[in-house]
């Protein structure tokens, strides 16, 4: 049986918060309380038909209690930019000449006199010695 406060469920492009889906459940707390009542039921209606995850609700649920008993929506816009959405990243490279490395030299097979070639520490060295000494 259905309560008598409850609503139909809104499409994704009718709710109040953008990318709600694609929202944290941490960072969903902190979103909410720039909602009034009507638009915070409408994100419960949606929840409890979709994801239906139990700290999101418990969370809502909470908040509409506060908003039942008084307390106002915060001063936020609830259609601003995400901040959990990461910066887009610096075109280009910050490698100049002036940054990268020395040029090297792929080393040649065995040569020892190459500096590119790893030494022995002279103990158990795999260079052959003659018999004997």
């Amino acid at each position: 049986m259905a309560e008598p406060n409850e609503q139909a469920v809104p499409a994704h492009s009718e709710l109040p918060l953008p990318d709600y889906d694609h929202l944290p459940a941490g960072t969903l707390q902190h979103r909410i309380r720039t909602l009034d009542l009507p638009s915070l039921e409408q994100l419960i209606a949606y929840e409890e038909a979709h994801a239906g995850r139990l700290l999101v609700l418990n969370v809502m649920r909470q908040r509409r209690e506060e908003l039942a008993a008084g307390a106002e929506p915060s001063g936020g816009d609830p259609l601003a930019a995400t901040p959990e959405a990461p910066p887009a990243p610096a075109s280009g490279s910050p490698v100049s000449g002036a940054t990268t490395g020395p040029v090297q030299n792929p080393t040649t097979g065995g040569d020892p006199t190459n500096p590119g070639q790893p030494r022995g520490s002279g103990h158990g060295s795999t260079q052959s010695r003659p018999y004997g000494t």
